[in-house]
């Protein structure tokens, strides 16, 4: 996998750069000629390709969903993913133990839904931080 990056980097770039430019040159080309090309970078715009890559965008999208339809992942290439999963604590809470009266067992529910509530709000933190 190492060795395919440089070409899906390569890939991503002309999916999501080069071929939305592209598209927005075409299009001023047809719409209104060489002059409408060149009027591009001499209108003195502060980022001319900018400009043209949201000119293109929509008809790119429209390209790009084409090839996926053609071959999944040609024209929206996958983008390689890590993932890091933390180990479980090995605490084991035993809930309902023998011997225990049922307010004793209700006692020990209610510690077990506080950690899991716990839990729950960390991890939902956690979630809204890489937001």
């Amino acid at each position: 996998m190492a060795e395919n990056q440089p070409f899906d980097a390569l890939r991503l770039a002309l999916m999501q750069d080069v071929l939305p430019v592209g598209l927005a040159l075409v299009e001023r080309a047809r719409a209104g000629g060489p002059g409408k090309v060149v009027e591009s970078f001499t209108s003195g715009a502060s980022d001319p390709l900018r400009e043209l890559r949201d000119e293109g965008e929509p008809a790119a999208k429209g390209v790009r969903e084409r090839l996926d339809q053609v071959s999944p992942g040609l024209g929206n290439p996958v983008m390689p993913v890590q993932v890091a999963v933390e180990e479980p604590t090995a605490e084991v809470v035993d809930v309902i133990g023998e011997g225990f009266s049922p307010e004793q067992e209700e006692q020990q529910l209610q510690e077990v839904l506080a950690r899991i509530t716990q839990r729950l709000q960390s991890l939902e933190a956690q979630l809204a931080q890489e937001s």
